[in-house]
């Protein structure tokens, strides 16, 4: 299933491939990624070049994520991840500086509103189909987790 670019993509460089929760699996891969990236080359992982990297991040997924649906015969085949990677990414560089705690907060409002589906997240899922639908639920998703932080801020 990697051998093709769009799969190694799409598949979250095979964290997608975990039998148990492979949503939460390309989500932990971004969030690990993010600290990883940002704390070791912080001149090349600023917040506007995060904001960039995720714009084109966006468009390879749709890319990505359309051509694996595609070869999978599923066009959003739970395996696909990249767009729980990428709509991470969103959360953490709107969110910084933030420390690990809030972090794991971000994480699991996230993957509940990734999971859950409220509307419009529910409708978005069901009726936009192929690559920009995988990814466009997922930066909804992210849109209320950063509606959960901005609120709990203000409050």
């Amino acid at each position: 299933m990697l051998s093709h670019p769009a799969h190694y993509i799409a598949l979250g460089f095979g964290s997608g491939l975990s039998r148990i929760m492979p949503g939460t699996s390309g989500t932990l891969l971004g969030w690990l990624s993010f600290i990883v990236l940002s704390s070791k080359w912080p001149h090349y992982f600023s917040s506007i070049n995060w904001l960039v990297i995720i714009a084109a991040g966006f468009v390879i997924g749709v890319w990505a994520c359309q051509v694996t649906g595609r070869h999978l015969n599923s066009p959003d085949d739970g395996s696909m991840v990249w767009d729980e990677i990428i709509a991470f990414w969103l959360v953490l560089v709107l969110i910084t500086p933030a420390n690990f705690s809030t972090q794991l907060c971000a994480f699991v409002v996230f993957r509940f509103f990734d999971m859950v589906k409220p509307p419009p997240i529910k409708y978005f899922d069901q009726h936009i189909k192929g690559g920009f639908g995988v990814m466009w639920d997922d930066i909804v998703a992210a849109f209320y987790t950063l509606l959960v932080f901005a609120l709990w801020r203000v409050l």
